[in-house]
């Protein structure tokens, strides 16, 4: 293999990594920091561009003029902290040369098809987590119930619509829709003493909160096109849940404006 062409298969796997691990949902300067530990290994400096749909990353010789440059597009995004710990171990391995380049590639190709977790578990922990959300902001055991089986249908629907390719925009507005009308049940069957909580928390799980905490990251450490990407897309994502939440109401009758 040619001086070259080790350049561009260098760049080459820096970007779908870069991209990898974005799509998992890390912030710009994790990415940043894993790449340029890797290239370094490599015998090269990388210079690393990341616009909201692609990571661009161009890698020059520490020792020589090779120079390349690969562009990788970002996938849909798929948050999942376990992936984010194995490509950051998989950088680390790299950089205290414990892995070559293409063991690197090859083990990328593996996380990407982990197995993910049972959404049964998924369910039944968002359930668990709202509920107590609710409880957390001073609801009593009815408005968790009311909560707990608002959370069920709405992500029950929420998964139905993804899985069949439905817009996220639409979905969310579906979800929190559907939550807000079960979670008006404290008001409309009084059976609760705390019903303004139970709509108040019915739609907390689809708030964007990746989203809101990596655009915060990325504007600190100077990456400002993908802070206002993430920053807009939490914007919007919690715009479709108000949308959903004033529907919901509107439906049924509720006089809240």
């Amino acid at each position: 293999m040619t001086a070259r062409t080790e350049a561009e298969e260098a760049s080459r796997f820096l970007a779908i990594y870069s991209s990898c691990l974005w799509s998992y949902g890390a912030t710009c300067i994790r990415i940043t920091k894993n790449v340029s530990r890797m290239a370094m290994r490599f015998g090269y400096k990388a210079d690393i561009t990341i616009f909201p749909k692609h990571v661009s990353v161009a890698v020059t010789g520490l020792d020589n003029d090779n120079y390349a440059l690969y562009t990788s597009a970002i996938g849909p995004i798929s948050v999942s902290y376990n992936a984010n710990s194995l490509m950051s171990r998989l950088s680390w391995k790299v950089a205290d040369g414990k892995m070559s380049l293409s063991d690197a590639t090859s083990v990328i190709d593996k996380i990407k098809h982990l197995p993910k977790m049972s959404i049964w578990t998924v369910m039944l922990l968002v359930v668990l987590a709202n509920a107590s959300f609710c409880r957390l902001f001073g609801g009593d055991p009815i408005a968790m119930g009311i909560v707990a089986f608002a959370t069920l249908l709405g992500y029950t629907v929420k998964n139905i619509c993804l899985a069949n390719g439905v817009d996220l925009r639409v979905t969310v507005i579906i979800a929190s829709y559907l939550s807000a009308i079960i979670g008006t049940a404290g008001y409309i069957f009084d059976c609760t003493s705390t019903p303004d909580i139970a709509i108040g928390t019915s739609v907390l799980y689809l708030i964007p909160g990746i989203p809101y905490i990596n655009s915060v990251s990325d504007m600190l450490d100077g990456h400002y096109l993908c802070f206002f990407s993430r920053m807009m897309q939490a914007v919007i994502l919690t715009g479709c849940i108000a949308a959903g939440l004033t529907l919901g109401f509107l439906t049924m009758n509720m006089n809240v404006f």
